[in-house]
């Protein structure tokens, strides 16, 4: 998955970042674009490596929008599997049947 583009072709693993590129990155956690706003000659923590960048508006209402979708999509998840008995009761109760004592 982790796929990082900048400009308009995917960057190798040996690409040279420079202060100012515009980096679009795909991974697990969704898609996003960020901007270099620094760089740093050592490997260190990671609030100070989100110093080092700045992620565009643009970015963060796409990524938003897509959270919203995705919860509301959570919402009409068929299960997988035979229901439970506690399933099956709700199930009975929305079609409006009615069954046992």
């Amino acid at each position: 998955m982790g796929r990082v583009v900048v400009g308009t072709a995917v960057a190798k693993a040996s690409r040279d970042v420079r202060v100012g590129d515009r980096l679009q990155v795909k991974n697990a956690s969704g898609e996003f674009e960020i901007e270099v706003l620094g760089l740093s000659s050592v490997r260190g923590p990671a609030a100070k490596a989100q110093e080092l960048y700045r992620e565009t508006e643009e970015s963060k209402t796409a990524r938003a929008k897509v959270e919203e979708m995705r919860k509301l999509m959570l919402e009409f998840e068929v299960p997988v599997g035979r229901p439970s008995k506690k399933q099956r009761r709700d199930i009975n109760k929305v079609r409006g049947r009615v069954i046992g004592f």
